[in-house]
């Protein structure tokens, strides 16, 4: 059996040696990133923002990694998660925290989250 990890490694390193040594060209690419909001429809003050970063060949193939985060409501950190997005945020009474409960969870449970953030600005709930 064929061990395709070192398979896999060795034709990268081939093809880092012949672009090194001039005989093919490095793949070009460009940095795409896409920023959205979410937010429930019928509350659209409360918000969280999206963002997918990604870089894209010109056949439209992602050749570097994809990255995808949310960013907090007021420091406009990188957070993991919606729940993050919240922390440090005290200004909630009972009727805003439902709200802001309401639209993490909802975002938590979105299928195809990584999707939506690279190709779409807003996602309404």
């Amino acid at each position: 059996m064929e061990n395709i990890d070192a398979g896999v490694s060795e034709v990268l390193t081939q093809k880092k040696k012949e672009v090194k040594e001039g005989k093919i060209e490095e793949e070009e690419y460009h940095m795409m990133k896409n920023e959205m909001v979410f937010y429930l429809k019928e509350y659209p003050c409360c918000q969280i923002s999206g963002v997918a970063e990604w870089g894209e060949n010109s056949q439209g193939d992602i050749v570097k990694e994809l990255d995808t985060y949310l960013r907090h409501i007021r420091k406009g950190r990188r957070c993991e998660s919606a729940w993050a997005c919240l922390i440090g945020v005290v200004e909630f009474n009972e009727f805003s925290e439902e709200i802001w409960e309401t639209l993490c969870m909802r975002i938590e449970n979105l299928e195809n989250i990584e999707e939506d953030m690279c190709y779409e600005k807003r996602v309404e709930e």
